[in-house]
């Protein structure tokens, strides 16, 4: 990072925001079924999104449909499974096209080798599967290797991603970058500065984007290889510096 100090912004008509979920808006858990979502959090999106005149996204490994679940009932523009989905803040939705028969067989087979291994779990998000570890580390080698094998079923349609302590086969040709980017040609993005705050390797196309555009790029937690610009130690420190984008954005 060139820059550890991120400028003064206020919420308003200048501002375009993209806040990755996991690892920045809300704490890690064992599984992703386990994570916890504060009232104040939701409140604290909901009045952003109001000040911004909907210029915020959530830009998230997690699917649009899960998203939607855990921020209820607050509601936003949002690109999900890294980008392969997008949800335009009139509601229209952008959705990839899959082999759905090739898709099910590599779930199948990713299905078995998590039963086989206890502490790994299978996430299915409809477009893409994620295969996770954080509760067996050990098996971060044998884990990568089942994807791969699993991604070889898909015929080139996807690719892999390596994450926090997963593996995951999505769709190719998508990315947070390209979401964010498709975000700033559209209202009420567009002719903004987009801020983008992420805390993994599956966010640094967003920083590469948004760095393009001019703009503000945050990574979260660990800094040793990033192209964000500005830096925040970890979720609480999120919270703390959106808190201050809705105080400066008072009248």
């Amino acid at each position: 990072m060139t820059d550890a100090t991120i400028p003064t912004l206020a919420a308003n008509a200048t501002l375009a925001l993209f806040l990755d979920a996991d690892g920045t808006l809300i704490e890690l858990a064992s599984t992703p079924d386990a994570v916890v979502v504060p009232a104040s959090l939701k409140s604290l999106l909901k009045d952003l999104a109001e000040r911004l005149d909907g210029a915020l996204a959530l830009v998230s490994g997690r699917s649009i449909s899960t998203l939607d679940s855990l921020f209820a009932p607050t509601k936003v523009a949002a690109a999900g499974i890294h980008g392969c989905e997008r949800r335009e803040v009139d509601g229209t939705l952008h959705r990839p096209q899959i082999d759905a028969t090739s898709f099910a067989a590599a779930r199948e087979e990713l299905a078995a080798w998590a039963s086989r291994h206890p502490g790994t779990l299978l996430e299915d998000k409809g477009y893409a599967l994620a295969l996770h570890y954080r509760q067996a580390p050990a098996l971060e080698s044998a884990a990568f290797d089942a994807t791969g094998k699993a991604l070889q079923r898909l015929a080139g349609m996807h690719e892999l991603q390596r994450g926090k302590f997963v593996f995951e086969i999505r769709p190719t040709g998508y990315s947070k970058g390209s979401a964010i980017e498709a975000f700033m040609h559209e209202r009420p993005f567009r002719g903004r500065t987009p801020v983008f705050i992420g805390d993994d390797v599956t966010d640094e196309a967003g920083f590469v984007v948004v760095n393009q555009l001019g703009g503000i790029s945050i990574r979260v937690g660990d800094v040793a290889a990033t192209a964000a610009k500005h830096h925040l130690a970890n979720v609480s420190a999120v919270r703390a510096w959106l808190n201050t984008l809705q105080i400066n954005g008072q009248p």
